[in-house]
């Protein structure tokens, strides 16, 4: 069978890859310590539970309007206005199914064959292809782990060409759970203004902060660059509805209803139920929320100073998400390089094999020095988890 040709010049997900490794070797009975899957260890809060349950007895289980219910769409708006001071219409936003499929979509109808998006690395796995599929050309522009892997002006500048149309910031960062201060990106806004870029906001991370940080966007820099930005985000990590499968941007009305337009013919409307349910989500009591990031701050903490312990490492202190991406490069002269020279690789295949600790390639994210774990899980297996790491990397010598 012939495949069409855009499928070859994209790879599997690598997280989503090492997740069914995962599970394969724990259904053959292997105690794999999994750091690799990107979701909290968290049940979907009760309330939200029962708000899906009271959907499919309404009888709620129909289509619904291909872009969210308006039920939905309002308490996106009230999200917005409650956390960003953002101000959207209806008309404003679309529902999508997860915030890949938000992202997918808003590729595609933005950018053609020959636009150039500039995606600071390291980078989530899926901006590249995505990028890709939508026929553009992913700009990967490498930052410094001494200043926490965060874009500055200064590269942005050299990076921008006459065919640059557009940027993609996610902050908090998947890998490496960096986040910009609105300094920081007051900054690269002269630069974004200057060049009229798009700006894509990958927000997904927003509420899941440390430090007392402040969450801050492109978009609530001023009403110019709210015009050039897209804001998505999703359920999946704050409310842990990552099967839920419910994603939605905020944007110009023109690129929204064409996001729409595009989604009718594929998806058609994101799941009735899981759309009642994410209103009570974003509508209801976020007690839950508060008890979760204050978790992972402390699981941020422990792993960091366990990381720290074992010679040779260093890691870049995160200020959100849920995630580590220490540096394990002055390891990798005693390991043979693995999937097209890929250090990263074969020491993330190292770790499973022989520590039986599932963590995430570097290479994927643009980054190959680096591993990225997700501290995602108990207390007690991140313990453990970093037990058999430091040994297993003491048996490299």
């Amino acid at each position: 069978m012939i495949l069409a040709k855009r499928i070859g010049k994209i790879k599997p997900s690598p997280t989503l890859a090492i997740d069914g490794k995962c599970k394969a070797l724990a259904a053959k009975g292997v105690d794999i310590v999994n750091f690799g899957v990107g979701e909290p260890d968290y049940d979907t809060p009760v309330n939200i539970q029962e708000a899906a349950i009271k959907a499919i007895r309404d009888g709620f289980t129909r289509y619904t309007a291909v872009g969210g219910i308006p039920e939905l769409k309002e308490a996106i708006i009230a999200k917005f206005k409650r956390d960003q001071n953002l101000d959207y219409r209806p008309d404003e936003i679309v529902v999508s199914c997860g915030g890949k499929h938000s992202l997918y979509n808003l590729f595609q109808v933005l950018f053609d064959q020959g636009d150039e998006v500039i995606v600071p690395a390291p980078y989530w796995v899926s901006y590249p292809p995505m990028l890709i599929l939508a026929e553009a050309t992913p700009v990967i522009v490498p930052t410094q782990e001494e200043n926490g892997f965060k874009l500055t002006p200064e590269t942005l500048k050299t990076s921008i060409t006459s065919r640059t149309k557009g940027i993609v910031l996610n902050s908090p960062s998947n890998p490496t759970g960096s986040v910009y201060t609105r300094k920081e990106l007051e900054a690269l806004a002269e630069v974004v203004l200057a060049h009229k870029l798009l700006v894509v906001s990958d927000d997904i991370y927003d509420r899941i902060l440390f430090d007392n940080q402040e969450f801050i966007n492109m978009a609530q820099l001023g009403p110019e660059l709210k015009a050039l930005t897209f804001v998505l985000n999703g359920v999946s990590k704050t409310y842990a509805m990552t099967g839920w499968r419910i994603g939605y941007m905020g944007g110009d009305e023109a690129v929204i209803k064409a996001v729409t337009k595009l989604q009718s013919q594929s998806t058609s409307n994101p799941t009735s139920i899981s759309q009642k349910a994410s209103v009570e989500a974003l509508n209801g009591p976020q007690e839950t929320v508060t008890a979760m990031v204050k978790e992972f701050a402390w699981r941020r903490d422990d792993i960091l100073a366990r990381l720290a312990k074992i010679p040779g490492v260093s890691c870049a202190r995160p200020g959100g998400a849920f995630y580590v991406f220490p540096n394990f490069s002055k390891y990798f002269g005693k390991l043979k390089s693995g999937a097209a020279g890929s250090y990263s690789d074969a020491l993330a295949e190292y770790l499973l094999e022989e520590a039986h600790v599932a963590t995430v390639a570097g290479s994927g994210f643009g980054e190959d020095t680096c591993i990225r774990f997700s501290y995602a899980t108990s207390r007690e297996r991140i313990a453990t988890g970093l037990e058999r790491l430091e040994q297993a990397l003491k048996k490299l010598g």
